[in-house]
């Protein structure tokens, strides 16, 4: 697979994992709309283009910079049902809570977290913005490979579920590449919500979709999907490394794992030749400690990850990297099934967004007449471990995978702007971005196509106790694989492209008034100058 070169502008960039979102949003840029308008229009084309990854039935998060350099953060998650607790699942003899159907639902918080990003400096109105989705929806986007393999993976849970066998099963077969894939219902829903958001979650749609999961078994009342309509907005979260702020996403994302990695390898990392054994061991350890601290400490109404980012903490766990001291865990990562979108507009504005269905179409249920497929978050996040802080509670929301970052200098100058699809991957890919372009100097384009390594463990509920592995793209040198099973990681090759993610970056080069963006080869999407 050859890489295409970064791209460059001086006017506006926006890049994402597919062209028609690209397209759409470097328009808005080009008619004079800023990035958070061209953040909206694009969010909402890819529930079209890649259905399988998010939809308005799913969760969304983003990290903003103003012109004047303050940055903020928005989130966008919902709670599980009020009527379900640890017992309710364990009653039922649940072990774990299942991934497909309504058991598995949470509230989504896609459509509060981008109210609210419209409320934090749009130009445009929803409808104008998200028109051109609603088109695309009518009319139908031709399906793409990914698509297709996304179908193929759910077929037999899509087959079940009649909005989604409407769509995704015409004539009860899947769709070709390129076969038009029209949505009627789903156009309705999304002119609806760009007039009335809140339609959402307290008006007739909220009671369409709580009457539907009850028939499901989900004891939603109501009110939870009421209390989520406000959206988590809350200042970045940060750290220091290589001599650059790292602004991250707060709870319930893992934005402070990355920021714990950040600081377990800021002066070590940087110091070692690319992507060497010593790199590579330090930060998989450092992500494998993450995880190990996330499982044993971490819920979302909880502040203990706050304890584990002070000096004291920090010093100590590089002692115990240091010396080696790092037990392996027992856990492992899904991939996910989530995109994302950045972009940084000519006033040096920023947006950093990410949403997701969770896994593959969710929960692999729609509301009926709608065209809104619902996430499966609450199987993929809570636990039903009693006593636990991340175990399912009512007004409890589950712990994320998703997390987005900026990054700019200590005078508050963009520096960076980026994130990566990819379950529990994202947060070591991320990190893994960040030591690219800040440690190495990396261009973008060259930050998106290295080779990834991934640790396994992970955290997500369905897979706790599973073996710990190393998983590494074969473009990394086969001597340093070596040599990584010589420290003790269990490796498991895989193929050159099949690390997973799809990342995206924009870079500023500040001196000559440049952005230079670049969208991950492993999947379709594209940089574009406004």
């Amino acid at each position: 697979m050859n890489t295409r070169p970064s791209t460059l502008s001086t006017d506006g960039m926006v890049s994402s994992s597919h062209p028609a979102a690209s397209v759409v949003g470097a328009r808005v840029l080009a008619d004079g709309g800023n990035a958070i308008d061209a953040t909206l229009a694009m969010a909402a084309m890819t529930w079209l283009t890649l259905p399988g990854q998010c939809g308005i039935g799913g969760d969304a998060f983003a990290v903003i910079r103003d012109p004047d350099g303050h940055v903020q953060t928005i989130g966008g998650s919902g709670f599980g049902p009020d009527g379900a607790d640890v017992d309710f699942y364990r009653d039922r003899g649940h072990t774990s809570i299942p991934l497909d159907g309504a058991l598995g639902v949470a509230v989504p918080g896609a459509p509060a977290a981008l109210a609210a990003l419209h409320r934090s400096g749009a130009t445009r109105s929803l409808v104008e913005l998200w028109e051109p989705a609603a088109r695309a929806a009518e009319k139908g986007l031709p399906c793409s490979a990914k698509t297709r393999s996304d179908i193929a993976e759910a077929v037999d849970a899509i087959a079940r579920d009649p909005g989604l066998r409407a769509v995704y099963l015409p004539g009860g077969s899947l769709p070709h590449a390129g076969q038009q894939l029209p949505q009627a219902d789903l156009a309705r829903t999304i002119r609806t919500m760009a007039t009335d958001p809140g339609w959402f979650y307290t008006g007739s749609f909220a009671e369409q979709a709580v009457a539907a999961l009850a028939r499901g078994g989900a004891p939603f009342s109501g009110e939870e999907w009421a209390a989520t309509a406000d959206a988590l907005v809350a200042p970045s979260i940060t750290m220091n490394y290589g001599g650059a702020v790292v602004h991250q996403t707060p709870l319930p994302t893992p934005g402070w794992m990355v920021l714990q990695q950040a600081a377990l390898c800021d002066r070590s990392v940087g110091f070692t030749p690319w992507m060497s054994t010593t790199a590579i061991d330090r930060m998989a350890r450092a992500a494998r400690m993450s995880f190990e601290d996330r499982f044993a400490r971490c819920g979302s109404d909880s502040d203990a990850w706050r304890s584990l980012l002070t000096e004291e903490s920090i010093a100590s766990a590089r002692k115990k990297l240091d010396s080696g001291m790092l037990a392996p865990s027992a856990f492992d990562v899904h991939d996910g099934d989530t995109t994302s979108t950045v972009v940084v507009d000519s006033d040096g504005r920023a947006v950093s967004f990410i949403h997701s269905l969770a896994f593959t179409f969710g929960a692999k249920i729609s509301v009926p007449g709608t065209g809104v497929v619902l996430n499966n978050r609450l199987g993929r996040g809570a636990y039903l471990i009693p006593g636990h802080p991340n175990s399912v509670q009512p007004r409890r929301r589950p712990l994320h995978t998703l997390n987005a970052w900026i990054v700019t200098d200590s005078e508050n100058n963009l520096l960076h702007v980026g994130n990566t699809p990819g379950g529990d991957g994202q947060v070591q890919w991320n990190m893994q971005l960040l030591s690219h372009l800040i440690d190495h100097g990396l261009d973008p384009a060259e930050a998106v196509a290295a080779p990834r390594f991934t640790v396994f463990p992970g955290s997500d509920s369905d897979v706790v106790g599973l073996e710990s592995e190393l998983r590494c793209e074969d473009r990394i040198d086969p001597r340093t694989i070596d040599e990584l099973e010589r420290l003790g990681h269990r490796v498991r090759r895989q193929s050159s492209w099949g690390g997973g993610g799809s990342a995206q970056v924009i870079s500023m080069d500040n001196d000559r008034g440049l952005m230079i963006g670049a969208a991950d080869p492993r999947q379709e999407g594209i940089a574009l100058s406004a």
